[in-house]
C-alpha cells in the first residue's frame, strides 16, 4: 500500500495595520497589542507561496489579504509543513489563537 503524501500546508501573511480600520477585523480582536503584527492565517493544499497569489488576484480569496495582504511570514509557519489535511486544519486553529494569546490581530481562513 502506497504512503500517503503529505502536501497541505498552514501559512501567515502579514497584513497592513489598515487592516486596523475594518470594524470585523478589530472586533474579532479585542485584545490586540498595537505593536504586534496583523496576520491572516490559513491553511492549503498549495504551496503557500501559490495560495498567497491566489489570493492577491481574488481567486477563493479572503478580502483582508486580497486589500491588505503585505507578505508571508514563512519564519512562523515553515517549520510545520507538510502535513495531512486534518493536522493542517487543526494547526490553522491552534496557530491563530497561539498568535493571539501572544497579542497578534489574526484573521482565520
Amino acid at each position: 500500500m502506497p504512503r500517503a503524501r503529505h502536501h497541505h500546508s498552514v501559512y501567515v501573511i502579514e497584513l497592513h495595520k489598515d487592516v486596523l480600520y475594518e470594524w470585523r477585523f478589530v472586533a474579532a480582536n479585542p485584545r490586540f497589542d498595537r505593536f504586534a503584527p496583523c496576520v491572516y492565517v490559513g491553511s492549503t493544499g498549495l504551496s503557500p507561496q501559490a495560495r498567497f497569489e491566489n489570493h492577491r488576484k481574488g481567486l477563493r480569496a479572503n478580502r483582508f489579504v486580497q486589500k491588505y495582504g503585505l507578505r508571508l511570514m514563512p519564519e512562523v509557519y515553515e517549520v510545520f509543513n507538510p502535513m495531512p489535511y486534518a493536522a493542517a486544519l487543526e494547526l490553522e486553529r491552534d496557530l491563530a489563537q497561539d498568535l493571539r494569546e501572544k497579542g497578534w490581530a489574526v484573521w482565520q481562513g
